[in-house]
C-alpha cells in the first residue's frame, strides 16, 4: 500500500503469531527442537516465516514466543510478545484452547466465541490447528495456551471490556495479515476500483465491509471480481465518488454492526468513530414489531450481533428495517436518478438477514420502511 510516495508495510495478526508460536512449541514438545525460523500457511495460501523471541521447555511442556509486527498499522498490540504453551492433552479430545496471562475470556453472548471460552477467534483457532497438524499430523491431542504478557493492560485501549471480554486481549484475524489503516490510501483504492469497473463497462458494482460480506454478495448476484469494491469502513468515500462517476446499479453490503451504524447516519463505520446505538436499534425493532420485552433486551444487549440474535429468536425481520434505514443514509450521499441503490445485510456466516431492494437513489423521501413482517 502506497500513501503519498511512502509504501506502508503490512503486518501480522495475533492469530498468525499464535499459530507460528504453537507450531514451534509443538516441534520442541515432540523432541525436534526449536527452529530458528518457523513457517506457517495463512488462509490465503501465503507462507510467512518468523524468528522466535522465546523458546522454553520443561517437564511436560514447551513454550515459544513471537514478537508481533503490525507493520505500519497503529495497532495497540504492535511489539507485543505472543506466547504459545503446549502440553499433551487427553487422548481423543483433540485441541483444547486455554487463555494464559493477558488473553481474555468471553463472558457475554453475541461474540464469535461463546461465553466461558478463551477469546481466541474461530479463524485463529483454525490456523493454530493447521500449524500443529503440519508437525504432528493426526496426533492432535494437545492443550494450547496462548498468552500475551502485557495483554490485560493493552486491552484497556480496546473495546474488549465493554464487550465482556475480561482479563486481556482477543486473538484475532481472518486473513492473518494486518493491512495498514490509511484513510487516504484505502479510499483511493476504492476509487480506482470504480474506475476499472466503469472502464470495463460494468453496470453493477458492490461495496463490501469485509471478506465474508464480499463473498456473500458476489454469490448473491454472481458478480465478477472487477465488480467487487473493498469498501471497508469508508461507505461515504465510495458513494461520493460514485455520485460523480455513476454506475447504474450499486450494492452496499455489510455485517449487522456496520450496517446498523450506517442506518444510524454514520458514513464512516469504523469502530473508532463510535459504536452503534442500541437504544436506537431497540426503537427500530419496535417499529418492526418487537414487543416491549424484546426492545428492552435489545437495549441491554452485549453487541449488535447479540441484538440481532435476540430478534431472530422471535422471528423478527430486524435486518430488513436496518437495511431500509441504511439505504436512506446511503441514498442521501448519492442522490442520483442514474443510480439504483441496494443495501444487503449479512451475518457472520454470510447469510442474508436484511435487504433494501434496488431503488433510484434520488427517491430518499418517498421510500417507506418495510411493513412489520417476519423473515423466514
Amino acid at each position: 500500500m502506497d500513501v503519498e510516495g511512502k509504501e506502508l508495510r503490512r503486518g501480522w495478526t495475533t492469530g498468525t503469531c499464535s499459530a507460528a508460536a504453537a507450531k514451534a512449541a509443538c516441534l520442541a514438545l515432540l523432541g525436534k527442537g526449536f527452529p530458528e525460523m518457523v513457517e506457517i500457511t495463512l488462509p490465503g495460501g501465503q507462507k510467512p516465516a518468523f524468528s522466535l523471541a522465546l523458546g522454553e521447555q520443561g517437564e511436560g511442556f514447551a513454550r515459544a514466543g513471537i514478537i508481533k509486527d503490525a507493520g505500519d498499522d497503529p495497532d495497540v498490540t504492535h511489539g507485543a510478545l505472543v506466547i504459545a504453551t503446549l502440553r499433551r492433552g487427553q487422548a481423543g479430545k483433540g485441541l483444547r484452547f486455554l487463555a494464559g496471562k493477558g488473553v481474555g475470556m468471553v463472558t457475554r453472548p453475541g461474540l464469535p466465541i461463546p461465553p466461558g471460552e478463551p477469546a481466541i477467534n474461530p479463524v485463529p483457532r483454525q490456523m493454530i490447528a493447521a500449524a500443529i497438524a503440519e508437525v504432528a499430523g493426526t496426533d492432535t491431542d494437545f492443550e494450547v495456551e496462548i498468552s500475551i504478557p502485557d495483554g490485560e493492560e493493552l486491552a484497556q485501549k480496546t473495546l474488549n471490556p465493554r464487550l465482556g471480554i475480561v482479563g486481556g486481549l482477543s486473538v484475532l484475524g481472518t486473513t492473518g495479515i494486518v493491512i495498514p489503516f490509511s484513510c487516504s490510501a484505502w479510499i483511493h483504492s476504492i476509487w480506482r476500483g470504480i474506475d476499472v469497473a466503469r472502464a470495463e463497462g460494468l453496470t453493477h458494482v458492490a461495496g463490501s465491509t469485509g471478506m465474508t460480506t464480499e463473498k456473500a454478495v458476489q454469490a448473491h448476484h454472481d458478480l465478477p471480481e472487477t465488480a467487487l469494491l473493498d469498501m471497508g469502513d469508508f461507505v461515504g468515500g465510495m458513494l461520493k465518488y460514485l455520485r460523480k462517476h455513476p454506475v447504474p446499479k450499486v450494492t452496499v453490503a455489510g455485517g449487522v454492526a456496520k450496517m446498523t451504524k450506517l442506518a444510524q447516519g454514520m458514513l464512516d463505520v469504523h469502530s473508532k468513530r463510535g459504536l452503534a446505538d442500541l437504544e436506537a436499534l431497540a426503537k427500530v425493532a419496535t417499529e418492526a414489531g418487537a414487543d416491549a420485552a424484546l426492545a428492552d433486551e435489545i437495549t441491554k444487549a452485549n453487541s449488535v450481533l447479540h441484538a440481532f440474535q435476540l430478534a431472530e429468536a422471535q422471528g423478527l425481520a430486524l435486518g430488513d428495517h436496518v437495511a431500509a434505514l441504511a439505504w436512506k443514509t446511503a441514498a442521501k450521499a448519492l442522490q442520483s436518478p442514474e443510480i439504483a441503490l441496494e443495501v444487503l445485510v449479512f451475518d457472520r456466516e454470510g447469510r442474508l438477514v436484511g435487504e433494501a431492494p434496488f431503488t433510484p437513489s434520488d427517491q430518499v423521501s418517498s421510500l417507506p420502511l418495510p411493513e412489520r413482517n417476519r423473515r423466514t
